[in-house]
């Protein structure tokens, strides 16, 4: 089975920064870990960055310019760093991975368990 395993969270200032870092742990045949998602209070779940297969990047328009998704091929583990910090940036950040793990015979979608990111004065 697949577990992502977050880290980075907590609570900042407006302007701040933090990293937050998304690495799976587990066995798996094939596994990618995609992109990262996140649901603020009262809110639906939304998509804020892609790390495509080609290497290329996508952002959500509300962070295009502030934060940067990035990768470390070597230890399967996906980065979000996250700059100029907003108060509209508060929620709780989730990573996803695609993987081709035992006992399935197929790709499936795993999500991370979460970490809260706060922005307050």
């Amino acid at each position: 089975q697949v577990q992502l395993v977050e880290s980075g969270g907590g609570s900042v200032q407006p302007g701040g920064s933090l990293r937050l870092s998304c690495t799976p742990s587990g066995t798996w045949h094939s596994i990618s870990v995609t992109g990262w998602y996140r649901q603020a209070p009262g809110k639906q779940r939304e998509w804020v960055a892609t790390f495509l297969s080609g290497g290329e990047t996508r952002y959500a328009y509300s962070v295009k310019g502030r934060f940067t998704i990035s990768r470390d091929s070597a230890k399967n583990t996906v980065y979000l760093q996250m700059n100029s910090l907003k108060f509209e940036d508060t929620a709780v950040y989730y990573c996803n991975a695609v993987a081709w793990a035992p006992p399935s015979s197929d790709y499936q979608t795993y999500w991370g368990q979460g970490t809260q990111v706060t922005v307050s004065s």
